[in-house]
């Protein structure tokens, strides 16, 4: 028989694992792909947004039908406003023109209340990151509401722990390297440190994109890499969290995101393409005989329109 969830919160987590069949390096690692696009909203901040609510309401910084407060490019506004519709939390999201309609829409159906900060032509850069953070704030001061602050906030660790949990079981242990882009950098420091405490010969890559390489030392710069890049190194980041950084660019990441759909039958957005090319670079590194897995962030379903209109324009 088989099992009847109490509500859709409980759908998070437990994602499958499936192996690229024909993306993969010539002389290399094999490539395990985590499928986080079957969370509820299609993403892995499912995750995230759940330990954020969960540990402010436990220890009481988050009351019955208090109204929360976040910052974000798209994915994290849209698990919050999941996971705060649930919980009959009223939430206020300070987002951008720069990203994807489909997720601002997104948000909007799930109850969420959208203010819009202006970007400079659709790009993502350090200004815009900055103008959102200040923004919240101002709402949280003015409000009361909980600022689930996402760039410091280290609740959302433990979601990525039982990430690298699944993902440890799911390989049997043989896993030797992994690969992910940053963003706040929360998600490749959970779950890099989990795998670490399971083998701590395990390869950490952190992924940035080419346009505004600042983990690696470079200058910040524009791109269009949805999630990713905030131009600035992020308070949750230090230098021990990864073992290699490797750079992509957004042009990389969306010809690959392309090329999984085309080859693989995987629809997922340009933060994937990224990964998977960092996974690559790594099972090259590597070597044959080894394992490295990567995450597939989210569904392409969320980007259909800047999908469409980069199929239209001619190379």
């Amino acid at each position: 028989m088989s099992e009847v969830r109490q509500d859709i919160l409980a759908c998070i987590g437990d994602t499958p694992l499936l192996a690229l069949r024909t993306i993969m390096p010539a002389n290399g690692a094999r490539i395990l792909l985590k499928l986080e696009a079957a969370n509820p909203t299609g993403s892995m901040k499912d995750r995230m947004a759940l330990a954020m609510i969960a540990a402010a309401e436990a220890d009481g910084r988050l009351p019955d039908g208090g109204p929360v407060v976040e910052y974000t490019g798209g994915s994290t506004g849209v698990s919050l406003a999941l996971v705060c519709a649930v919980k009959r939390h009223p939430l206020h999201i300070v987002t951008s023109d720069a990203f994807a309609r489909e997720k601002l829409d997104h948000m909007r159906l799930l109850g969420a209340t959208l203010q819009i900060v202006p970007s400079e032509s659709g790009r993502m850069t350090e200004k815009l990151t900055r103008d959102m953070i200040e923004a919240a704030r101002v709402v949280s001061e003015r409000t009361g509401a909980f600022w689930t602050d996402q760039m410091k906030n280290t609740d959302q660790l433990a979601a990525y722990h039982g990430l690298a949990d699944e993902i440890w079981a799911q390989t049997g242990g043989r896993i030797d390297g992994f690969a992910l882009a940053v963003g706040t950098a929360a998600a490749l420091r959970g779950t890099g440190e989990a795998l670490r405490e399971h083998d701590g010969r395990i390869g950490i890559v952190a992924v940035e994109p080419a346009e505004s390489p600042v983990l690696s030392g470079g200058a910040p710069g524009a791109h269009k890499i949805d999630g990713i890049g905030a131009g600035f190194v992020v308070p949750l980041w230090h230098a021990g969290i990864a073992d290699w950084i490797e750079r992509v660019s957004t042009q990389e990441a969306m010809a690959m995101a392309f090329r999984l759909a085309r080859e693989e039958g995987i629809f997922a957005g340009t933060s994937t393409g990224a990964n998977v090319i960092g996974a690559l670079r790594l099972a090259e590194r590597l070597g044959p005989g080894a394992t490295v897995v990567t995450v597939i962030c989210d569904t392409g379903m969320k980007y259909l329109r800047g999908f469409g209109a980069a199929l239209a324009t001619p190379d």
